[in-house]
C-alpha cells in the first residue's frame, strides 16, 4: 500500500510495472478513474490549487470529464469548459504544427538555414566557456560549424537556451540580456536573440529555449502574416478553437481567466505578461491562452495523426516525422541534466516521444510512442495512439504542477484494464 497524492492505493512492483506499455485494446475502469476525483478534491481542500479540469477521451468519446474547484478563489466562479488558461509551453505544440503545414505546402524546408528568413542569424557565434590565466571562466566566441536550421528550432538543438534557470555562462548571458524590455514584436525579439552567443554548436545538445519563438518569426516571414493570423487561418478556425489566442482582448471575457492561488503566482519563466493586457509580442514558445473546449480539439487532431472531422491538417508522413524521436543515441544530440522530456522519452518535432521504459524501476507509466508536453502553468497533454486516447489537464499552479501531473498520469494508467 502506497500513498499517491494523499491517497492510499494498493500497488505492487508487478502491478506498477504493468502500467507501462499495456497491450493495445485496454479499457478504463470507472471505479479506478474515481480516484482522480478523490485526488483533486483533496488538493483543493488542502488549498494547493484553486481547481482543475481533466478530460480523458478514448475512441472519440469522453471517458472521464470532470471540473474541480474554482477558476479564481477571489471570485469563487467554478471551472467551466470555456475557462481560459495560460498554457505557456503547450503553445510550442501549436506553433510546431503550424510550421509543419508550411513544410507540407512546400514553402518551408526543415533543413533551411534560419538565416534564409532572418538574415541576422548568419553571423551568430557560439560562446565557449574557457579558463583565463587567473583561473576564472570566460566566454570565447567561435564560428558556427554549420548553420542553425528550421529543424533545430523545432528540436531545441539551436543553442538558444532560456536564461532564467541554469548557471552556465552562456545561460547567464541570455538571462542578463534584457530581451524582454519594452513592447516588442516577433521581428524585434528575433533580432535580440540573434545578437546573443549560442550556448553550443547547433545540433549537438537538446537545450530547451527560444527556438520555438524564433520559429514563430520564421512562420511570419514565410507566410506574410502575423503568427496569430496564420495560425487562425491554418489551424485554429478550422479546428473550431475560437478562444485560443495570445491575449484576451474582450473585457467581457476577462472573468473567464483562471488564476493560480494567491501565493503561487510566479510562473518562473523570466517574463510574465498578464493575458488581458495586449502586447505586440506573440510568443510562439509560450504565449497562448486556451480552453479545454479548444485544446481538446487540437489533442484529438494529434491523436488522429493530423486529421479531424474529415479535414487533413498534416500529411500522414509529415505527422509521422513529427511523432518520431529525432535525438536518439545515433543522432549525435546529447542530453544534459536539464532534459525536460524525462525518463524514457526522446523528442520529436515539437513534443516529447516515449521511446523506451527508461531507467526507473518500475518504469513510469505510459505507452511506447506516446506524445506529451506541458507548460509552466501546469497545463498538460498526453496523446496515447496505442490505446487511442488523449488526456488534457488544465490548471494554473506553477509550484505543484509536476507532482500533480505525475500523480494524474499514474492514476490514469492504473485505471486501464485489458
Amino acid at each position: 500500500m502506497v500513498a499517491i497524492g494523499g491517497l492510499l492505493v494498493v500497488a505492487s512492483a508487478a502491478s506498477a510495472q504493468g502500467t507501462f506499455d499495456i497491450p493495445a485494446g485496454a479499457t478504463f475502469s470507472q471505479d479506478k478513474l474515481a480516484r482522480i476525483g478523490e485526488f483533486f478534491r483533496k488538493e483543493i481542500a488542502d488549498k494547493k490549487i484553486p481547481g482543475a479540469i481533466v478530460l480523458i477521451q478514448q475512441h472519440g468519446q469522453p471517458i472521464y470529464s470532470r471540473f474541480f474547484g474554482v477558476r479564481d478563489v477571489a471570485t469563487n466562479e467554478p471551472m467551466t469548459d470555456d475557462t481560459i488558461f495560460r498554457i505557456h509551453s503547450m503553445t510550442k505544440a501549436i506553433t510546431s504544427v503550424a510550421a509543419m503545414t508550411l513544410v507540407d505546402d512546400g514553402k518551408l524546408a526543415l533543413d533551411d538555414p534560419v538565416s534564409k528568413y532572418i538574415p541576422s542569424f548568419a553571423t551568430v557565434k557560439v560562446g565557449v566557456e574557457e579558463k583565463t590565466d587567473n583561473g576564472d571562466s570566460a566566454l570565447a566566441f567561435t564560428p558556427l560549424k554549420r548553420p542553425i536550421t528550421v529543424r533545430d528550432l523545432l528540436l531545441h538543438t539551436g543553442g538558444m537556451p532560456y536564461g532564467f534557470y541554469g548557471d552556465s555562462l552562456a545561460r547567464k548571458v541570455f538571462g542578463a540580456a534584457n530581451i524582454y524590455v519594452g513592447d516588442f514584436d516577433n521581428a524585434e525579439f528575433a533580432e535580440r536573440i540573434a545578437r546573443l552567443p549560442l550556448a553550443e554548436q547547433p545540433g549537438t545538445l537538446w537545450d530547451y529555449g527560444y527556438g520555438t519563438d524564433i520559429l514563430g518569426r520564421v512562420i511570419e516571414v514565410v507566410s506574410g502574416q502575423s503568427l496569430l493570423a496564420f495560425e487562425q487561418d491554418k489551424l485554429l478556425k478550422p479546428l473550431g478553437m475560437t478562444s485560443t489566442r495570445f491575449f484576451v482582448t474582450d473585457p467581457n471575457q476577462t472573468r473567464l481567466i483562471a488564476k493560480p492561488m494567491p501565493g503561487d503566482a510566479d510562473f518562473k519563466v523570466g517574463f510574465e505578461s498578464e493575458p488581458d493586457i495586449f502586447r505586440k509580442w506573440e510568443s510562439g514558445g509560450g504565449g497562448m491562452v486556451s480552453t479545454m473546449a479548444d485544446f481538446s480539439r487540437f489533442a484529438q487532431m494529434l491523436l488522429h495523426g493530423g486529421t479531424l472531422d474529415g479535414r487533413q491538417y498534416l500529411r500522414p508522413d509529415t505527422f509521422a516525422d513529427m511523432a518520431r524521436d529525432h535525438i536518439g543515441r545515433e543522432s549525435g544530440v546529447a542530453r544534459d541534466d536539464l532534459y525536460f522530456p524525462g525518463d524514457g522519452f526522446g523528442f520529436g518535432l515539437g513534443f516529447a516521444v516515449r521511446t523506451e521504459p527508461g531507467n526507473a524501476k518500475p518504469p513510469p507509466p505510459g505507452s511506447l510512442g506516446e506524445l506529451k508536453w506541458d507548460g509552466a502553468s501546469g497545463c498538460y497533454f498526453i496523446i496515447d495512439r496505442k490505446q487511442d486516447f488523449f488526456v488534457v489537464l488544465m490548471q494554473q499552479t506553477p509550484s505543484e504542477r509536476q507532482r500533480i501531473q505525475q500523480t494524474l498520469k499514474r492514476l490514469i494508467y492504473e485505471a486501464l484494464e485489458n
